[in-house]
């Protein structure tokens, strides 16, 4: 992972420090359990909801260009339907978050300004049940929904929303990656200042603790599996030692905090553990990226699978396919995939995995039809509809990939993948005009305004444009200007 870069405005640090707040870090060096105190509903008159939005948008485009965003979009995909199901549970609505991945092996979740939640590789693989994932992404809705993040904002409401959102970003990946540049000015001359502003307290924690665990039951989740989580964050915590100064330093999950969650899910019924199949396959997929070959990734999963060591055969299986597919034993890996398909044949990371590796055993016609089998039996699902169009396009279909695409990306204009592959499937319909400014839009998402407005000073250039098109054109050229000037302010 790419480290943060150094930030010198001291001054812009000081209000935005306490993003670390709602991080579940588990870092050895930065494990907080602090949060902002209870500034009721103060925080929607200084911070409106579209304000905040403004600034999730800049807080991820410093993510992306910093951080190890995972593009698989079938893994950000089964995050993101977690999420929805959660949050609707939190009378939010499916489509109030977008949730990432970041492929960092640190345990590690955090909740953004705008609804934007991010849970690290790390924290995947240390949960052993979708309710442990859940208990830690309901707990970060509950920060969202509290509107913590607007809180604390407060005292940079003066700053320019692209600014703030990367200081934001840079101090909270600094922060969960152990980055040298966000930890040196956490550790400069400033902290005390800010120690002084800011009168931490872990209310908030356990109000986030509280709504989570609600969240849960209505969810039908496990309520017991965030104390069952805490447990393990503890351990993992307990491992490590400590260097930061004292108003940073690692608050581990204590055994008051584990109680207060168990006895809070007491008040539940109990909730027999539902299936979980895809979060297996998820942790698989997951697992299975790790390994520095493919050839290395089948003989571990070939090795678990013969001896017994797994809590779901078939997702272990999974895991062995896509380590099959990586090492190109493709022959080997459809007949693993066969077995699984005879099971599970309308789930939908199998199927989409089945499309692929059609596509890599050069059978595009095949590849093609899976793929928009599966999309068709869900249709509008952002995931399959990308991955569709990825198939599309490297099936050599970009007319039929381009129209897909076309419309999706006006409804997912946060993804950066959906507007690289919209800028393939154009270039490859001859369109490049429309080729280009989605190029400038996936490099603004991922953080590069500069080369952005490049990208659409080339789709002016493009002959026969309508004036219609030019004018949208140079608006949004206009507007990636002001973000980008706005960043070096």
């Amino acid at each position: 992972m790419r480290q943060t870069p150094v930030i010198d405005n001291m001054k812009m640090i000081k209000p935005l420090l306490t993003i670390l707040l709602f991080s579940w870090t588990l870092h050895p060096a930065l494990a907080l359990d602090y949060s902002l105190p209870d500034m009721g509903e103060s925080s929607g008159a200084y911070l409106s909801t579209v304000q905040e939005r403004k600034l999730g948008r800049a807080f991820m485009r410093y993510v992306h260009a910093n951080a190890n965003v995972v593009k698989d979009t079938m893994l950000t995909g089964y995050l993101q339907s977690l999420g929805d199901r959660l949050a609707s549970k939190a009378q939010l609505g499916a489509g109030s978050f977008n949730f990432f991945l970041v492929d960092d092996m640190l345990i590690n979740a955090f909740a953004g300004p705008g609804g934007y939640i991010g849970v690290h590789t790390g924290l995947i693989l240390e949960a052993e049940t979708e309710d442990e994932l859940a208990a830690v992404v309901a707990h970060e809705i509950a920060h969202v929904s509290q509107r913590h993040i607007a809180r604390m904002v407060q005292e940079a409401e003066q700053m320019a929303m692209p600014a703030a959102g990367m200081l934001l970003a840079a101090i909270l990946l600094g922060a969960a990656t152990g980055g040298a540049g966000a930890m040196a000015m956490a550790a400069g001359g400033q902290a005390a200042l800010m120690q002084k502003q800011i009168n931490f307290t872990r209310a908030n924690e356990r109000e986030a603790d509280n709504i989570g665990i609600q969240i849960l039951a209505k969810s039908k989740h496990d309520t017991r599996a965030m104390a069952t989580f805490f447990q393990r964050l503890g351990r993992a915590t307990n491992s490590g030692g400590v260097t930061l100064p004292e108003f940073l330093l690692s608050h581990p999950v204590t055994a008051d905090r584990t109680a207060d969650a168990l006895a809070r899910a007491e008040k539940y019924p109990y909730q027999q553990q539902h299936d979980d199949f895809d979060f297996q396959l998820f942790r698989a997929a997951i697992r299975a990226d790790q390994f520095s070959s493919g050839k290395s990734s089948a003989k571990h999963f070939k090795s678990t699978l013969r001896d017994g060591r797994y809590r779901s055969e078939d997702a272990e299986r999974y895991g062995l396919v896509l380590g099959l597919m990586r090492s190109r034993k493709y022959s080997e890996a459809r007949k693993e995939l066969g077995k699984l398909l005879s099971k599970h044949p309308r789930n939908p990371m199998i199927r989409a995995t089945n499309a692929r590796l059609w596509l890599k055993q050069g059978n595009n016609q095949k590849a093609v039809s899976t793929a928009k089998q599966a999309l068709a039996s869900k249709p509008g699902n952002h995931a399959l509809t990308v991955l569709t169009a990825d198939i599309m396009t490297r099936a050599r279909q970009p007319k039929s990939a381009y129209k897909l695409l076309k419309k999706h990306a006006k409804s997912h204009s946060d993804d950066p993948q959906t507007f690289k592959l919209l800028a393939r499937a154009a270039a490859g319909s001859k369109k490049k005009a429309d080729s280009h400014a989605a190029l400038a839009d996936y490099h603004f998402l991922v953080g590069e305004p500069d080369v952005a407005v490049q990208q659409l000073l080339i789709a002016l250039k493009t002959p026969g444009l309508s004036f219609y098109s030019k004018s949208k054109l140079e608006a949004k050229k206009r507007m990636m200007e002001e973000e980008s000037a706005a960043l070096k302010r």
